[in-house]
């Protein structure tokens, strides 16, 4: 049957419409709670259990309290008023609604629902939204083209995409660093970065400029002035940071490649949330020029693509001498102390992993076994330490000025960090950079000749509604794993191999000094002789 709702008129109960009893008016009571943003009400409108469904274009929720923490920190939606609905009676408690949704703002949208009718009340079982029509996802860029920028040559690249965290210079257009304030004040830069422009000379177009964590000073991706890009292989999760907006284009396909910046895990933490390739370089190989820095000690240009073969162009594309090594694909060492730092589930994962590895006979386990003591490298709390006080000295004396000039222009997370990292005893700090070039060293005579592995993340991505102590506890935790590549300067790939929980974890290869393809092309043959991490029935991705 259909309601055609008049011209202007919200909806407002059975209107001689032929549908179940208190259908129409259920549907009445959704929209309204809808406009209102009333949580309460839009929990008990939908069906409680596991098995209720919600899907848009951001992804499938499946299970009302994955439904409801989406809806918690999605915000209201627009305002619209239903203009048609079409009701399909399957049995007396069971209903199909389609209804179209016409915007005050203009745009239409499209809402299927499967309502069913228990303890004499209505709710949805199962939902499809199709929502209007937008230019681009404000939460993934600041600005797009087709393209924004055009190839300057030809090449390895020919036909791809990038997105670009807005922390490089593109031609003709602003560097905003994730805070609006900065990007008011920001000129348009003449040139754009030496990474951007070795990109566009390969062929490669850009596609647009990526949202990034405000300053690349955090990891979970979530941005308080432009919302948070969506995690395209776990809906209800965060996307991880800071190359937050290029790992979702690259995820949702929006682009093939997403050009990043890797300091603390800021392209390996995205990766292992939303299953991608992403590679942080060895410090130095590839040109920072026209880069907006965060820790220059530690900043690195990292890469985001969907498969390693197109990694591996990428980073051939970006050397100014050609491929930075031709061995073949290393064996890897696993580093117990970075397996025991992941959660339990994790460290299963990994190890049913590396378990199903063929020897080099075709028999057995393909790896062998160390500790960081064994390397003679420092325990993880040292790393971490050291890199924490030596990121928090550089960031600060890269942006602390502006930041003084400009009182409340961060967020609440990013300006508590940025406050701390001022606050640091100058005697702790002093030593941190006293002794990192000696703890570098070391690392890298250890790492010579052997590519380590480990998994990338202690878990899984962090859930959209997760409160700040509970991302700083993650932030504390996954910094300890990645510090051994950033504190010793060195090439490290997350690659998607775990599954855990039905959400994407990766695992990390770290190589030595200028062997960034060989642990791509080692990653490879893993995840390939592993098999490519396989999906639980209802997985999110």
């Amino acid at each position: 049957m259909t309601a055609d709702r008049p011209e202007g008129q919200a909806p407002a109960g059975d209107r001689g419409v032929q549908a179940p009893a208190g259908l129409l008016a259920a549907l009445d009571a959704y929209e309204a709670a809808l406009l209102a943003n009333d949580l309460d009400a839009l929990d008990d409108a939908f069906a409680a259990g596991p098995d209720t469904v919600r899907g848009d274009d951001r992804g499938l929720l499946v299970g009302h309290d994955a439904i409801s923490t989406f809806r918690g920190v999605r915000g209201g939606v627009p305002e619209r008023r239903l203009t048609r609905v079409e009701v399909r009676t399957l049995t007396d408690d069971l209903a199909l609604v389609v209804s179209v949704s016409a915007f005050t703002a203009g745009g239409q949208g499209l809402q299927t629902q499967l309502w069913r009718r228990t303890d004499d009340a209505w709710r949805i079982e199962a939902a499809h939204v199709t929502g209007r029509p937008k230019a681009f996802d404000t939460t993934i860029w600041r600005t797009v083209g087709d393209p924004l920028l055009p190839a300057t040559g030809a090449g390895a690249l020919d036909g791809t995409t990038v997105a670009v965290k807005d922390l490089y210079a593109v031609a003709g257009h602003p560097v905003g660093a994730g805070n609006p304030t900065h990007l008011l004040e920001s000129p348009a830069q003449p040139v754009s970065a030496a990474a951007v422009a070795a990109l566009l000379a390969a062929g490669a177009a850009v596609r647009g400029i990526a949202r990034t964590d405000e300053f690349a000073y955090n990891l979970t991706g979530r941005n308080e002035h432009h919302g948070t890009p969506p995690n395209g292989a776990v809906p209800t999760a965060l996307p991880g940071g800071s190359s937050s907006g290029s790992a979702s284009a690259v995820r949702l396909g929006m682009a093939e490649i997403g050009l990043g910046t890797d300091t603390a895990g800021s392209v390996r933490v995205p990766a292992s949330y939303q299953g991608l390739w992403g590679l942080r370089t060895t410090h130095g190989t590839v040109s920072r020029d026209g880069l907006l820095p965060l820790a220059p000690s530690f900043d690195t240009v990292g890469w985001l693509t969907r498969d390693p073969e197109l990694l591996v162009r990428v980073l051939e594309a970006s050397l100014p001498d050609g491929p930075t090594d031709a061995g073949p694909p290393g064996v890897p060492t696993v580093v117990t102390d970075l397996v025991d730092a992941a959660g339990p589930a994790v460290q299963r994962a990994f190890r049913s992993f590396v378990d199903a590895l063929p020897g080099a006979d075709g028999a057995g386990t393909a790896v062998a076994e160390v500790t960081l003591a064994d390397l003679g490298i420092p325990p993880l709390e040292d790393l971490r330490e050291t890199m924490r006080l030596v990121q928090a000295a550089e960031a600060t004396a890269a942006h602390g000025p502006w930041i003084a000039a400009h009182p409340g222009a961060l967020s609440t997370v990013v300006g508590d960090r940025f406050a701390a990292a001022a606050a640091n005893p100058p005697d702790q700090v002093r030593r941190a950079v006293a002794r990192l070039e000696e703890v570098r060293a070391v690392i890298r005579r250890a790492v010579t000749g052997r590519v380590l592995l480990f998994p990338t993340t202690p878990g899984p991505a962090p859930s959209l509604a997760a409160d700040t102590a509970t991302l700083e506890q993650t932030r504390t935790a996954t910094t300890a794993m990645t510090s051994l590549a950033s504190v010793g300067g060195l090439p490290a790939v997350s690659a998607p191999a775990l599954t855990v929980d039905g959400a994407p974890v990766g695992i990390c290869l770290v190589g030595d000094v200028g062997t960034d393809r060989t642990v791509v092309r080692t990653a490879g043959r893993l995840v390939r002789d592993g098999g490519e991490p396989r999906l639980p029935v209802g997985a999110a991705y």
